[in-house]
């Protein structure tokens, strides 16, 4: 299987989609937004946006199953490919109209992600990446920061909406990051939080109660760019385990203090 040729493919598809999405964001109403559950919303935009990408996505690799938010089609048992979409991560943002918001696609391959690319809508951006082929931004090469120490690092994360649980320690974490790095951000979209780290622009990324559409590609990118990615533990179940980092060589600092406060 041609993994370069797949990416390139999907890649297109996700430009011309992402016209679609921003075209919509002129003309949507806030009179359309539907509830799944607490706090996590949904609209006519995210629907028809993974039938669009679904009908896409099946012509170019049609025996691969998916995995995708909105549950548009699904995966057989039997299928040893699954694409993993998200249609509109950042679903809030787009309803009140920040513009930070991506659409996330990611290949499997049994459980390794093989393929991954996040169209950053409102900057045109998209990020590239499959195994072993390196990491791009809109075709050149992407590598993540060569900062090595939280003090010279700018940190992304996101925060509880559903799940509050475990706010305490998560807030000793912020506290903690707040004194030891440049500063955190919350962008409100952990794909593009992903695909900012591949690319330097932020030195690290971590947040929990994350759903495997959200976070990928972006991990694989992030890995493809030099970047180390694990979950909260150190270990690898960060694509359906809900919960990761994603760093520089800051990656180690990070976690140290993540491991400090969360239990």
């Amino acid at each position: 299987m041609n993994l370069q040729h797949i990416t390139e493919q999907v890649a297109l598809l996700t430009r011309k989609t992402a016209l679609f999405v921003k075209e919509a964001a002129s003309e949507f109403s806030r009179d359309s937004i539907e509830y799944k559950g607490l706090n996590d919303l949904v609209s006519y935009v995210d629907k028809e946006t993974e039938i669009r990408l679904v009908e896409g996505l099946r012509q170019i690799l049609p025996e691969a199953g998916f995995i995708a938010e909105e549950g548009t089609a699904e995966r057989t048992e039997d299928q040893e490919y699954a694409w993993i979409v998200d249609p509109v991560d950042g679903t809030t943002n787009y309803m009140h109209g920040l513009p930070v918001f991506a659409i996330s696609i990611a290949l499997m391959h049994h459980d390794n992600i093989v393929s991954g690319v996040v169209m950053e809508i409102n900057r045109e951006e998209c990020f590239t990446a499959w195994l072993g082929g390196g990491a791009y931004l809109d075709g050149k090469p992407i590598k993540v920061s060569s900062a090595n120490h939280l003090k010279d690092s700018l940190l992304a994360t996101g925060f509880p909406y559903y799940d509050f649980k475990q706010t305490d320690q998560y807030l000793a974490i912020l506290k903690e990051l707040m004194q030891k790095s440049h500063g955190l951000r919350r962008m409100g979209s952990a794909a593009v939080d992903l695909a900012y780290t591949a690319c330097g622009r932020f030195e690290g990324f971590f947040e929990y109660n994350l759903k495997p559409w959200d976070v990928a590609a972006g991990t694989l990118i992030v890995q493809e760019a030099g970047g180390i990615v694990s979950d909260f533990k150190g270990g690898n179940d960060f694509i359906f385990g809900r919960e990761l980092i994603a760093a520089c060589g800051a990656f180690h600092e990070l976690k140290e203090v993540i491991q400090k406060h969360w239990k």
